[in-house]
């Protein structure tokens, strides 16, 4: 999921939002973005203090879907810059059916999408308008609730907001990027934990792996969960009557 221009080019500030399958293709276009809540639900789970976010076509949990840099090149038809489209090309021939799955071409992708925001900073800077003295505007209460969705480099965030007549926040809802992401780490690192764990032991090969896939998607778990200074990562394995039988961190 993420945000596209009208002609399904890559957009980071003003589009709409388009939803690609793992087949390639497009379940859901053009979505206004104050039609979020039509599309993405927010669920919760007591061992954790990140909501769940999922599709609602498809329910909870199955409606797992990501974002980021990876679902990015993978909605957009274009880039838009002829570098970067270049690129596009070479990247998609990592794909099936369009959509490149594997979870370490995030990095791949953001390397594409550098090469579009230097293109595009150089349109930019071609434009007389960049130049002007017209930078300053006076904003008051001119509605009560408003949506805003962008594309930050971790992925799509959307803030939806409820003011008084003052201007005061009287309501708030925030979807952050490691949140849209909460349910596919969930899945990655029990993909890691079933081809890497054996024999009832933890090792540093198999933290690694997990810290990989963790880097891969970059999350920032005191965004989504308001919790800071815990910057360790701590895997522990249970057996199936729930005793803790050994633990590994860094």
């Amino acid at each position: 999921m993420g945000l596209v221009t009208s002609k399904g080019e890559l957009e980071h500030y003003d589009g709409l939002i388009r939803i690609v399958d793992e087949s390639g293709k497009i379940v859901a276009d053009n979505i206004d973005p104050r039609r979020y809540s039509d599309y993405i639900g927010e669920a919760a789970e007591k061992w954790s203090y990140m909501k769940f976010p999922y599709y609602k076509p498809l329910g909870y949990p199955k409606g797992v879907y990501r974002v980021g840099p990876l679902a990015r090149l993978n909605i957009a038809s274009r880039c838009g810059t002829p570098l970067a489209d270049e690129e596009l090309r070479e990247f998609k021939r990592w794909s099936k059916n369009g959509v490149v799955q594997n979870i370490m071409f995030y990095h791949y992708a953001r390397l594409i999408e550098i090469l579009y925001c230097m293109e595009k900073v150089n349109e930019f800077l071609s434009e007389p308008e960049i130049y002007s003295d017209n930078v300053q505007a006076k904003a008051s209460v001119n509605r009560y609730e408003g949506v805003g969705i962008i594309e930050a480099p971790r992925g799509t965030l959307i803030h939806h907001y409820k003011v008084n007549r003052y201007g005061l926040v009287e309501w708030a809802n925030l979807i952050v990027a490691t949140e849209h992401n909460n349910l596919a780490f969930n899945i990655a690192i029990t993909q890691v934990a079933k081809k890497y764990l054996s024999g009832g032991r933890l090792n540093e090969g198999l933290l690694n792996r997990v810290e990989a896939v963790i880097r891969a998607l970059d999350p920032c778990f005191s965004c989504a969960t308001h919790v800071g200074g815990l910057n360790s990562l701590t895997v522990e394995l249970y057996n199936p009557d729930g005793k803790l039988i050994d633990k590994i961190g860094v």
